[in-house]
């Protein structure tokens, strides 16, 4: 009997084991961010006018909201579930995730850093980096290697033909 890829995991029902749900990591560190501005007022040191800053965080978030939704959209036309506690049943490999790994999260990211640039708030983008990091670490990481485990080779196959961000 051969088995279904997405029963190749002992458990079925097991997930990626992320640190925490990554939209609230978005939400919590950009809450963090904007009440430190308050708290430990800092210089927003770039340059411009309001409507540089206003058209540029327009267009990050509005290409943020676009590959967030591409990215949903995948996942639901697949039949498998977005949020991170639950498993997954496939590997989605078409549509925008032939061009990147991780386009929800490259959404949210852009999201963030056009609402830093609008709010003009230097707290919300010097915590981008500790964001970033704890995203590439606590969550993709682990997503990762439960989609190898869970997957094996038609994973290892997808993630040497797609980067991981860009």
């Amino acid at each position: 009997m051969a088995l279904d890829p997405a029963r190749k995991q002992g458990n079925a029902t097991s997930t990626a084991g992320v640190i925490a749900r990554p939209p609230l990591l978005f939400l919590a560190t950009l809450l963090l961010g904007l009440g430190s501005d308050r708290l430990l007022p800092r210089p927003f040191a770039v340059p411009g006018t309001n409507l540089v800053y206003w058209m540029s965080a327009g267009v990050m978030i509005l290409v943020g909201v676009a590959l967030f939704a591409a990215g949903i959209r995948n996942f639901f036309r697949a039949g498998t579930p977005v949020p991170t506690n639950q498993p997954t049943r496939m590997v989605v490999t078409t549509g925008i995730y032939g061009w990147t790994r991780n386009p929800i999260y490259l959404g949210m990211f852009l999201v963030y850093g056009g609402i830093g640039i609008a709010a003009r708030s230097p707290w919300t983008l010097i915590l981008m980096l500790p964001l970033a990091i704890t995203i590439r670490y606590g969550v993709v990481a682990r997503e990762e290697r439960y989609l190898e485990t869970k997957f094996g080779a038609t994973y290892r196959t997808y993630t040497a033909s797609v980067r991981r961000w860009l």
